[in-house]
């Protein structure tokens, strides 16, 4: 459940990156009429996306000798040439460095035993503490898994509201860590507390025996997981190893809707509310499908303020409801479109949502030993 409380700008656009200049094949400009060599591909100059988005629209007005820089690229044509946004999921071997990776796992090693000295240890951390001061608020667990719930809210959107101006003070990566220290340890007591008192409320219906229920459920959380996972497709930019960035995804699951996060927190919530079926879940539930639905509102808002136009041409072929982008035709799939899931980041979820669900009993169990 923690990368369900994840969350997933005013300057003009910036250059497209160094390492997705490849994959926006842009065709040569045309010849001048007065003669002159053309610009190959390959020594083309790059252009900002706004610059590539007006040479666009010249060219559904007629273009100019410019027109093929920008051909295809606000049409929604679903190529790789018409991208506004960065393809997502894309992770090749040969552009990753051992070392980069040794410091991800030194770094996720210190954080997990800082986490763990700092906050959850009841005898050194200030966790059960917290959770204490949260506690005296109401005797109702209901009450205090929705206090908790808009506490990390409130901390996590707002920070990431204040990203761009944080940024700017104390530099992207000590912004990063700055976020994460303050999120994970409000994530982790959420998810402790839900765990702990998820069959503590009143039952409101019971299901669990029917035929087919379990399936069911188990079907829809499977589901959730590949719509929560693009706000973590760079892991080393979580961990502040590679320069955090804010990302406009276009591709993969951001065909079927541009707020995976929001829809799959969702189809988890509904998914658990039905099984568990009691006030607590209700009470979770609320809090984070409103928090999410937040994020999907302020998400819009950041990207508008960081890409501008970019980002408007691509709200404009994508949707916020699944798929209707695509039912109504404003989202034009390549022929290959499938071949954007069968990249490492989706089968490596894949794989963790299956071990994640054969170990549900280790994650009861380790809660269990919290007294939250």
């Amino acid at each position: 459940m923690a990368s369900h409380l994840r969350l997933h700008l005013a300057a003009p656009p910036p250059l497209l990156l160094p390492h997705h200049r490849r994959r926006l094949h842009l065709r040569p400009l045309a010849r001048p009429a007065g003669g002159g060599p053309s610009l190959s591909p390959a020594r083309a100059p790059l252009l900002p996306l706004s610059r590539l988005l007006l040479l666009s629209r010249a060219r559904a007005v007629g273009g100019g000798a410019e027109e093929g820089a920008g051909a295809g690229l606000a049409e929604g044509e679903g190529e790789a040439g018409s991208l506004v946004g960065e393809d997502s999921a894309a992770f090749r071997l040969g552009d990753q460095s051992v070392v980069s990776w040794a410091y991800f796992t030194v770094i996720l090693a210190a954080v997990l035993f800082a986490l763990n000295v700092l906050w959850i240890d009841p005898g050194t951390g200030v966790g059960t503490k917290f959770l204490d001061a949260v506690g005296s608020v109401s005797d109702s667990h209901e009450v205090v898994m929705l206090l908790l719930t808009i506490i990390f809210a409130v901390v996590h959107s707002g920070m990431a509201s204040l990203r761009e101006s944080g940024e700017k003070i104390i530099g992207e990566r000590a912004y990063r860590v700055l976020f994460a220290g303050s999120s994970l340890p409000l994530a982790v007591t959420t998810i402790v507390y839900f765990i702990n008192h998820r069959y503590d409320g009143i039952q409101l219906w019971q299901v669990q025996g029917m035929t087919g229920i379990h399936e069911l459920v188990w079907l829809s959380s499977f589901i959730s997981f590949f719509f929560l996972y693009p706000s973590t497709f760079n892991l080393l930019e979580v961990a502040a190893v590679d320069k955090p960035k804010l990302h406009m995804w276009e591709t993969g699951i951001m065909r079927i809707t541009r707020h995976p996060q929001m829809v799959g927190q969702v189809i988890w919530c509904l998914a658990h509310t039905l099984w568990i079926g009691n006030s607590v879940a209700v009470a979770a539930s609320v809090g984070l499908i409103g928090h999410h639905l937040f994020g999907a509102w302020n998400g819009d808002r950041r990207l508008s303020s960081r890409y501008g136009e970019a980002f408007e041409v691509l709200k404009k072929r994508t949707s916020v409801v699944p798929f209707a982008a695509i039912v109504d035709g404003r989202q034009k799939l390549p022929k290959d479109y499938y071949k954007e899931f069968f990249r490492l980041p989706y089968i490596a979820i894949t794989a963790l949502t299956l071990g994640a669900y054969f170990a549900h009993h280790l994650m009861q169990a380790s809660s269990y030993q919290l007294p939250w």
